[in-house]
C-alpha cells in the first residue's frame, strides 16, 4: 500500500476527491497517510479529521521558507509517505523539498500548462482570449508549474464565461484527472522521457 502526504492551504477539494476515489477502489493501492496545511484554520484540516486521518497545522507565516519546509520535510518523512500531493497549497516550496521526494511531488494547475502558469490561470486564459482551457497533473520541480506533465484535461470556453464559471468546470475535471494521475505514478508502469510522462520504452 503505497502512502500519500496531502499538502493543502484551504478547503482541499481536491484532497477530498483523492479520498473519495480510494473510496470507491477507483485507486487502488494507495492511502492517505497525513495532511499537512501552511495554515492553522485551513478546513482542509477539519475534513481530514472527519475522515479519521492524521491532519497537522505548520504555520508558515512569519517564518523562513527553508525553516518551515524543513519541519513539512520531517513531518513528511515521520509518516512514510512515498508520494506527496499539493492539493490547493498557496505556497512555492524550496530546492531543498523537491529534492528530499525527487519525482515524488505532484501538483495540479488550473491550465493547459506551459500556458498560463501561476495564480489566476483562468483569467490569463479569458484575457487571452483560448477556446479551450483545462488542468494539469504534473511534477513539481525547482520552477513555478513547470515539472514534466502526466496528463491534461481540455474544457471548452463559453462565450458568457467568467474566471468563476471557467474555474468551476475545470475543479470538476482536476478531481477526475488528479487521482487517475496518480495511479498513474504509483503504477510504476510510466517513466519520464524527453520530457514525456510514457508508458513506452521505459
Amino acid at each position: 500500500m503505497k502512502r500519500i502526504g496531502i499538502l493543502l492551504s484551504g478547503r482541499g477539494s481536491n484532497f477530498l476527491a483523492i479520498a473519495e476515489a480510494i473510496r470507491l477502489q477507483r485507486l487502488r493501492g494507495a492511502e492517505i497517510a497525513v495532511v499537512l496545511s501552511n495554515k492553522e484554520d485551513a478546513p482542509g484540516l477539519a475534513a481530514a479529521r472527519k475522515l479519521g486521518i492524521p491532519a497537522f497545522a505548520i504555520p508558515s507565516a512569519g517564518r523562513k521558507r527553508a525553516q518551515h519546509d524543513t519541519e513539512m520535510i520531517a513531518r513528511l518523512r515521520q509518516h512514510r509517505v512515498d508520494l506527496v500531493c499539493l492539493a490547493g497549497y498557496m505556497r512555492i516550496i524550496s530546492p531543498a523539498f523537491v529534492e528530499a521526494f525527487p519525482e515524488r511531488i505532484l501538483n495540479v494547475h488550473p491550465s493547459l500548462l506551459p500556458a498560463f502558469p501561476g495564480l489566476d490561470a483562468q483569467k490569463q486564459a479569458l484575457e487571452f482570449g483560448v477556446q479551450v482551457a483545462g488542468c494539469t497533473v504534473h511534477f513539481v520541480d525547482e520552477a513555478v508549474d513547470h515539472g514534466v506533465i502526466i496528463l491534461q484535461r481540455g474544457v471548452p470556453v463559453n462565450d458568457d464565461d467568467n474566471p468563476d464559471t471557467l474555474a468551476a468546470r475545470i475543479l470538476e475535471q482536476e478531481h477526475q484527472a488528479y487521482p487517475e494521475a496518480i495511479g498513474r505514478v504509483l503504477s510504476g508502469e510510466f517513466c519520464i522521457r524527453n520530457r514525456r510522462y510514457t508508458r513506452l520504452d521505459c
